[in-house]
């Protein structure tokens, strides 16, 4: 306890004297870098300072990495409420070392028992999107609570009360609110200010936004996580917490009751898995949508020597461009629950489709997306979401992606438990055709089912180099996080950067429709100028895309790269941890 308490001291002097800092400033710091982090006893990389601290802290003291993984995950649902969350789901990729087996762990929300295929259209015969992104309507069964005590139940190490405490111990002592967090709330208060649980949670007393450097204390969220710390999972889905959840559906117009609490599993599924360039790539498969699209741009690109072609060059940039106009269109009628639809995996991530789909780019002109038809096989998110990646000094590893979908979910509070629920409804097709909140359009295989789970562009991804993991990263970022993913993966084969470079050098996106290339800035005007002539509609991206939190284990040494597009994320390994708390332990 006296550890949690000095990592407390530590995480709040951190947040006060560097997260309170202007976004503009830490990203210029970070720029600034050229070199990962590194350790030789295992290194975490989280989109929050604090997290990641308690993660460091959790392999300090002997834990795994699925222990860290796990004390990381209930950290961020204290630290990042926006993202990070009890409310809501998501995937864990695990590798274990001793067995040299990894697996994919799906605890995705799930539709209630009372949901239908057009509760979300309208009299008028259109999509209802008020009610699929704002109301209750629009949260699925949470998975994160099942999905946190399954990865460590059957693969952690250290007690389930020792990875839970750092969390209750963060919500009920405060977290400094850093610059970021204070303008996320900012942001966020009109929406949020329509729920009385959700403002009292978030909110001062008199409805004003903390700021930057103030203390913001959970006490009911510290409650419901000593619940869950003492009676596991059947603490939040057939105790207390589901009775409070259950009675706010009902009260509320939700859907989701105590039977579906109840019923709620976690589903371990095997990966997706593919090869490039002599690396293996392993993935999360359905009812996410990265990892089948990461293999099949990557078969696709494996194609070209890009390496000659240049990182940043307009060849890399339309070829990159053009195998995710591919892969986008190819998600808007393949992908969706594998226990409600036949999802072609193997055809999708073959490289024969592969050689078919290169056959029909040229080099020098870009296609219009309407001459882009999805795949026919022969015979046949938000934007905060968030990511962390881990590996542990015995070479276990862990990258997990988890959401509540939109920024802080649907807005919604559960009266009396401390936490928001998730709007992944959503993410389902309302409507064949019509798009999602990110603009992404599906079919039949995502249309809305009891018990199904939502299509997800979460993207946790391992790659492997002699049989042992040698990059492990995910990223936020709603449909941008499958391409978020895939660049930092071409930049570190193909173009020879280290970690910390191929996680900060500009990104590209397209999605298939809107038919049109968004670009971050650091691309060469000359780039611009000869992608237009190719014809492809260039536009800019306000924000970052994504944010990818990295580690590559190389030569025994293990490189964190956290994302400076959020200027909260932080990589440490458990000696720095040690070191922080203790000089004596530096000097060896």
């Amino acid at each position: 306890m006296m550890r949690h308490f000095v990592l407390l001291t530590l995480s709040l002097a951190l947040a006060t004297n560097l997260l309170a800092q202007d976004a503009r400033e830490v990203v210029q710091r970070y720029a600034a870098l050229s070199h990962p982090i590194s350790d030789t006893a295992g290194m975490v990389v989280a989109q929050n300072a604090i997290a990641t601290h308690v993660g460091a802290e959790i392999l300090a003291d002997g834990g795994n990495a699925i222990d860290a993984a796990v004390a990381t995950g209930f950290a961020l649902a204290v630290t990042l409420p926006r993202a990070g969350n009890l409310g809501g789901g998501g995937f864990m990729l695990v590798h274990l070392a001793d067995d040299n087996k990894t697996v994919a762990i799906d605890y995705r929300e799930s539709a209630p028992a009372g949901a239908s295929r057009d509760m979300f259209i309208k009299p008028d015969g259109e999509p209802d999107a008020q009610a699929s992104r704002f109301s209750l309507r629009a949260a699925g069964v949470p998975g994160t609570v099942a999905g946190l005590y399954h990865a460590h139940s059957r693969y952690g190490r250290l007690p389930w009360r020792d990875v839970v405490a750092p969390a209750i111990e963060l919500a009920s002592r405060g977290i400094v609110v850093s610059a970021d967090m204070a303008r996320s709330l900012t942001r966020a208060r009109n929406r949020m200010a329509v729920d009385p649980d959700a403002l009292a949670l978030y909110y001062k007393q008199d409805g004003s936004t903390y700021a930057a450097g103030e203390v913001l204390r959970q006490p009911l969220l510290a409650r419901t996580l000593r619940d869950i710390a003492r009676g596991g999972p059947d603490a939040f889905y057939r105790g207390r917490v589901a009775d409070l959840i259950a009675d706010d559906m009902a009260a509320n117009g939700g859907l989701i009751t105590r039977e579906d609490l109840a019923a709620y599993r976690v589903l371990e599924r095997e990966p997706v898995r593919g090869t490039y360039r002599g690396y293996d790539i392993v993935s999360m498969p359905p009812p996410s949508s990265g990892g089948v699209h990461v293999v099949q741009m990557l078969n696709v690109l494996e194609r070209y020597p890009l390496a000659e072609y240049g990182a940043e060059s307009a060849r890399t940039v339309h070829l990159l461009v053009e195998a995710m106009r591919t892969a986008f269109a190819d998600r808007s009628k393949h992908l969706g629950d594998p226990d409600f639809y036949d999802v072609p995996v193997d055809w999708l991530t073959s490289k024969a489709y592969a050689d078919e789909v290169a056959d029909a780019i040229p080099l020098d002109k870009a296609r219009r997306s309407s001459d882009v038809a999805p795949g026919q096989e022969p015979g046949y998110e938000s934007p905060d979401t968030t990511h962390y990646s881990i590996v542990d000094a015995d070479g276990n590893a862990v990258a997990n992606t988890y959401t509540l979908n939109f920024s802080f979910g649907s807005g919604h509070a559960i009266a009396g438990a401390g936490f928001l629920i998730n709007n992944e409804m959503d993410d389902f097709s309302a409507k064949p055709g019509a798009p999602n909140a990110f603009g992404l359009l599906g079919a039949e295989a995502n249309a809305i089912e009891a018990g199904k789970r939502p299509l997800s562009s979460m993207t946790p991804t391992m790659v492997f180099k002699d049989g042992k993991p040698y990059l492990v990263l995910g990223s936020p970022g709603g449909s941008r996080i499958i391409t978020a993913t895939l660049q930092p993966i071409v930049n570190l084969i193909d173009f020879g950067m280290n970690v910390a470079d191929a996680v900060r050098a500009p990104r590209i996106h397209h999605q298939w429709y809107p038919d049109e290339v968004f670009l971050e800035r650091g691309y060469a005007l000359d780039t611009l100028t000869q992608l237009e002539a190719m014809g492809h509609k260039i536009g800019s991206s306000r924000f970052g895309m994504g944010s990818v939190q990295a580690v590559l284990w190389q030569d025994g040494v293990f490189y964190g790269a956290a994302d400076p597009r959020r200027p909260d994320a932080e990589a440490m390994g458990p000696r720095q941890f040690r070191c922080t708390v203790s000089r004596v332990a530096c000097q060896n």
